[in-house]
């Protein structure tokens, strides 16, 4: 922690303590992201690498407001809020570079990891699948009596043309669930443009025909992203049903590493759809004076240095042993047996 802030901290609450956590968390997200995607090209890492690159205001904005017991169904693209709800570097690494110690012991994808016993649902990679899940989590939570527990879920704005959406949107609707569906609208769904994938006008629309909240903001900003998501988590928290948030933006970089994104029209990224959030929230700290620019020059170097040495931990640790494994396709051996 740099000196400005510890100043700020022991002076009590700070109108930007919020903001200034959250870009830090940001901050980690991109630096880790670009470790994993230099590991990626050295052939180090098995399975792809999605960058959020573009995306971390809105995704910081999710984890950040959500409460211990919450539900939280990540995307590809959410690195900044995994770390944000609670992932660590350690964890994130272990899980890309196949430790036998990692949450999913090396055995699954990258992306595919989560603690569901703590609410961090493991990502399903076909698009829209985790609204009808988390839908169905919080369904259980609230037959087991349980109150003021927010399930939250993003997708891509492609992800808005799947059945699983309809539905799983729907029924939460219908059962006015304490749903909140973060869309990052960012212009491509792989590849197809917005205007060969939906035809309203704008993707929160969608939300009148369902009957929920809709709630659309500028996910280059991050003081939006904060006060928006935040919000929507409060709203379905207090009883308000399921809400929709589209956020705007551009995916800065392709799918995934092994895309180029030669698509992307050249055009979008000078528009201020195309602004890079992050570097946009730094020059918000700076001109509030939360913080100078070598502050954050400090805690890009600081990242950097904890990022190296846990990759470096991390590619000494054991791979997962086929001799020794004891995977089953179901929550326990006994269960197994007796459907054997």
């Amino acid at each position: 922690m740099s000196e400005v802030v510890k100043a700020r901290k022991s002076a009590g609450p700070d109108p930007g303590q919020q903001f200034v956590k959250a870009y830090r968390i940001m901050l980690s997200a991109r630096v880790l992201e670009e470790k994993l995607a230099a590991l990626y090209r050295a052939g180090k890492i098995k399975g792809g690498v999605f960058l959020g690159r573009g995306q971390e205001a809105l995704s910081v904005s999710v984890g950040i407001h959500l409460h211990q017991g919450d539900i939280f169904a990540p995307l590809i693209r959410d690195q900044a809020g995994r770390m944000a709800f609670g992932d660590t570097i350690l964890d994130t690494l272990r899980t890309y570079l196949g430790s036998s110690l990692g949450s999913m012991r090396g055995r699954d994808g990258n992306i595919h990891r989560g603690r569901p016993r703590e609410g961090y649902y493991a990502m399903i990679s076909h698009l829209g699948a985790m609204i009808p899940t988390v839908a169905g989590g919080l369904l259980a939570r609230r037959f087991r009596g349980e109150h003021g527990v927010v399930g939250a879920t993003c997708l891509g704005d492609g992800g808005t043309s799947t059945g699983a959406f309809h539905e799983g949107l729907n029924a939460a609707a219908v059962e006015r669930l304490p749903l909140v569906v973060v869309v990052a609208n960012n212009q491509y769904a792989y590849s197809t443009p917005n205007t060969r994938q939906f035809a309203c006008a704008d993707l929160v629309d969608k939300a009148i025909g369902y009957g929920v909240a809709g709630h659309k903001v500028d996910a280059t900003d991050l003081e939006a992203c904060l006060k928006t998501v935040g919000g929507a988590i409060a709203a379905a928290r207090a009883g308000g049903g399921p809400q929709l948030i589209v956020g705007d933006l551009l995916r800065l970089v392709g799918h995934g590493e092994h895309d180029p994104g030669k698509y992307i029209d050249p055009k979008l990224r000078k528009q201020h759809v195309g602004r890079d959030c992050l570097e946009v929230a730094g020059a918000v700290i700076v001109e509030k004076g939360w913080a100078t620019k070598e502050d954050l020059a400090q805690w890009r170097a600081e990242v950097k240095a904890e990022v190296n040495t846990t990759a470096n931990r991390v590619s000494r640790e054991p791979e997962p042993d086929p001799g020794e494994e004891d995977w089953c396709a179901v929550s326990n051996r006994e269960l197994e047996d007796n459907f054997a």
